[in-house]
């Protein structure tokens, strides 16, 4: 993957403010620009903090888009646009009552030094009026709207799209929404999945869900060693769900579909060492994993590379689309025609992880729904022909999303089970859900082939 010039090397503010600069011109994802960026020459600091600066200015960008549009004549060009956002959510995010005046200029200070390095001297000047009116101003000390507020209103305080507010109102109930959307506003912790030979050391700090740790502020120089070693995965606490209802069992060889980028993979890797009792260091290999994407490097990469990590299974990655996947195709690669576990973790809107996937909202249209949902019955109607019949000794299929969107979760089991004509059976069904669970949204089927 071609790397970005070396933006951090003039610091985190000025990396943030190119990166924002380039998803407003581009579109490019902002999981992506991170993941490119060059880390040369970059402070250990800088990262994180230029991480918190992107994120935070596109999580809100709908609002402190407003504010600042209400402050100028035209629509600035990427690059001013970019500062104007940069620093409106460092105001936002130090905001509250009564304003701190001498903070405040601060902030603007330090953003029209910034703007005097990228911009001309008289967008630096607007940069400075800008701000200034903006940090004196009521846009970013407005109180919070109550639940039973207008789905615009709602829309505008909380940087969502006013459609899925609606949609999320009549779905899940108006306090449902309100706290899905306060949740989504908040930057998340971050989670890590321990899958050492030893205890994790006493600073990573225990949650509710079993082997799933809390990873605090300020500690990533301990975590970088964890990582590198396998000891250790960062994952939220939702991405059990669907490893948990597939179970898979000791000696099996498991067909994961759409496994990029290998999160839950890896996962599924281990619950097949763990079902087979044997330790993380153990060099045999009892149980397969067959994990498959699509053929595009860049997933396959990262998808090889969290498999990289797993220990006592023998895995397998297949480069090939999920709808053309055969037992010709299959036979090529020496693997069977099929498995008694399958599971497709299908494409989604994503509005689960919304709190991670900062940008998923901007992108998103209402009539992407039924286009996923579409796509996901196709898949799943796919995978289904993949599954060993249960006379053979196991047959179970698990269909999981990270959407809280009903068409693509119940929508599509409801749809494949009626074209299946009998010959699956929902066993199961899981969910999370941010305002109920404390972690990402997600759901996940269990189907179990008939005989």
């Amino acid at each position: 993957m071609k790397s970005l010039p070396n933006l951090l090397a003039a610091g985190s503010w000025t990396a943030a403010a190119g990166l924002l600069e380039r998803w407003l011109a581009r579109g490019e994802r902002t999981d992506y620009l991170l993941e490119r960026l060059d880390p040369r020459g970059a402070a250990g600091a800088d990262r994180p903090a230029c991480q918190r600066l992107l994120f935070g200015a596109v999580r809100n960008f709908g609002r402190l888009d407003a504010a600042i549009g209400r402050l100028t004549a035209r629509q600035p060009r990427a690059r001013l646009r970019a500062v104007l956002l940069v620093a409106g959510f460092e105001l936002l995010e130090a905001g509250g009552e009564p304003a701190d005046a001498g903070r405040d200029a601060r902030i603007v200070d330090h953003a029209v030094d910034r703007a005097k390095e990228l911009l001309s001297p008289a967008e630096a000047r607007l940069v400075n009026a800008v701000l200034r009116r903006l940090a004196a101003g009521p846009d970013l000390r407005r109180a919070p709207p109550a639940a039973g507020a207008a789905p615009a209103e709602l829309a505008a305080f909380y940087s969502h799209p006013e459609w899925l507010v609606r949609r999320w109102q009549a779905h899940h109930g108006p306090d449902a929404a309100l706290s899905l959307l306060r949740w989504n506003q908040t930057p998340p912790p971050v989670y890590g999945r321990w899958r050492g030979p030893v205890a994790p050391p006493a600073w990573l700090q225990a949650t509710a869900w079993p082997d799933f740790l809390s990873v605090p502020v300020g500690r990533w120089g301990d975590v970088e060693p964890l990582l590198a070693a396998g000891d250790l995965y960062l994952q939220d606490p939702a991405t059990r769900l669907a490893a948990g209802l597939l179970d898979p069992r000791r000696g099996e060889t498991v067909l994961d579909l759409c496994a990029a980028p290998g999160g839950k993979s890896l996962l599924l890797a281990d619950r097949l060492a763990a079902a087979a009792g044997l330790p993380s260091e153990a060099l045999a290999k009892e149980g397969r994993l067959v994990a498959v994407d699509q053929p595009d490097e860049r997933r396959l990469e990262r998808l090889r590379g969290n498999l990289a990590k797993a220990r006592g299974v023998e895995v397998a990655v297949v480069a090939a689309d999920v709808l053309e996947l055969g037992p010709r195709l299959l036979a090529g690669q020496d693997l069977p025609a099929e498995f008694t576990a399958v599971m497709l973790d299908a494409p989604c809107s994503n509005t689960g992880v919304m709190r991670h996937r900062v940008d998923v909202k901007w992108r998103l249209h209402e009539s992407d729904l039924a286009a996923h949902a579409r796509q996901q019955l196709a898949l799943l109607t796919a995978a289904a022909r993949l599954v060993a019949d249960s006379a053979a000794g196991g047959g179970r299929l698990v269909y999981s999303t990270c959407s809280l969107e009903p068409e693509e979760n119940e929508g599509v089991i409801e749809a494949f089970l009626g074209a299946a004509g009998g010959r699956f059976a929902l066993a199961a069904a899981r969910h999370a859900r941010p305002w109920e669970d404390g972690c990402d949204g997600a759901s996940a089927f269990l189907l179990r082939r008939e005989a």
